[in-house]
Order: C-alpha cells, then sequence, then structure tokens
C-alpha cells in the first residue's frame, strides 16, 4: 500500500522506521528524528528527491582531546563533539568532578550545523546553555519525542496517581492513541474511558 503524506502524518514512528523510510526512497539518512520526518514530509509533498538535502553534515574529522577544546573552538567544521574529551573539559570549566551534557546544549549544536554558522564557539554555546529559556521545548525535534511527552502529560494528571504501576497504564494508553489517526497526545479522557472499560 502506497505511503501517503496524510497517512504518514497520522502515524507515529521510530527513528529505525524513518530511516527505513528514508533508505526506501533514496533520502538522507542521518539525522534527528525531526530532520528524517522534515525529508520524508517533502518527498511526500511532491518535492523531488534530488532537491531534498541534508540538512547538517555528518562530522567526518577527527575529535579534539580535551588540551584541544577552549572556549573559540568553533562548533561546526572544528571535530569537536560531545564526548568524554568535551566532558572532560566542560567538568573542569565548570569546576565539577563530573559534567553530563544536558539536551539544550545538542539543540544548540544541532542547530549551529544546521544553519552551518562557522562562528558559533563552544564559549557561545555554553552562554547559550546557561541562558535561562524554553530553547528545547520550541524545537521540532523535541515535538518527534511524543512518547516522552505523552508519558510527561499522563504522569502530570492526578488522576493517575491511583495506579501502583502507573507506567503499564500509560503503555495501555499510548497503544490506543498510536494506532488511532488523531494526534499522538495524553488527554484526561484517555484515562477516564480506560478507567470505565476495566470496570465494566
Amino acid at each position: 500500500m502506497k505511503l501517503t503524506l496524510a497517512k504518514f502524518k497520522a502515524n507515529y514512528y521510530y527513528k529505525t522506521d524513518l530511516i527505513k523510510l528514508c533508505r526506501k526512497y533514496g533520502l538522507p539518512t542521518y539525522g534527528t528524528k525531526a530532520e528524517l520526518n522534515h525529508y520524508i514530509l517533502q518527498y511526500l509533498s511532491g518535492i523531488p528527491k534530488r532537491d531534498i538535502h541534508q540538512i547538517r553534515k555528518h562530522n567526518q574529522r577527527q575529535h579534539l582531546t580535551q588540551a584541544d577544546i577552549s572556549l573559540a573552538t568553533p562548533l561546526v567544521g572544528s571535530g569537536f563533539v560531545f564526548d568524554d574529551e568535551a566532558r572532560k573539559f566542560f567538568a573542569n570549566y565548570f569546576g565539577v568532578a563530573k559534567f553530563s551534557f544536558k539536551k539544550k546544549m545538542a539543540v544548540i549544536k544541532r542547530q549551529a550545523e544546521a544553519e552551518n554558522d562557522l562562528t558559533m564557539t563552544v564559549g557561545d554555546l555554553i552562554r547559550e546553555y546557561q541562558r535561562n529559556d524554553d530553547l528545547v521545548n520550541q524545537t521540532k525535534e523535541e515535538k518527534t519525542y511524543q512518547w516522552n511527552n505523552f508519558v510527561k502529560d499522563f504522569c502530570a494528571d492526578p488522576a493517575s496517581q491511583q495506579f501502583p504501576n502507573k507506567m503499564r497504564v500509560a503503555a495501555i494508553l499510548w497503544g490506543r492513541v498510536k494506532r488511532s489517526m488523531g494526534p499522538k497526545e495524553y488527554h484526561h479522557q484517555l484515562l477516564s474511558e480506560y478507567v470505565s472499560d476495566n470496570r465494566s
């Protein structure tokens, strides 16, 4: 059965599914879920595949060591990646024994890569990371984390507190939503229907 734009938008896909679809249609296979979604949406909207280009280039350069990284190191084209060497640099910079990368940092770096911003540096990354804004929740990538957002909204519903195994119930409700043609989002009515079904 042919995949249409409407059918694609109505269904939920894991990243591995998106990569398979991109391979099938001869589209770029490197990128985040949002980027892969974008390629497929363009193709299904009628844009020829020759006009669909990879948003970010895969970093082929040798990765930097901690000693190579400074505040002036460009995020794009320098070989900078979020690895153990970068972790050591940030731990030293922030004066902590152990440093964990945050999602916001990855969002900032991906944005610089997508825009091929050769001027953005590690220092700029730190400044943007420390800004108190909601950058992560505004990105297209965040919108592809439908299961994560579904669980977060389910757990925020006070009615979900009645279940000792909330994740099991969330998974059952997610299964219903995933198979439906509606939005892949949690709403209280789902839980009300579940409770009603299990009483009868």
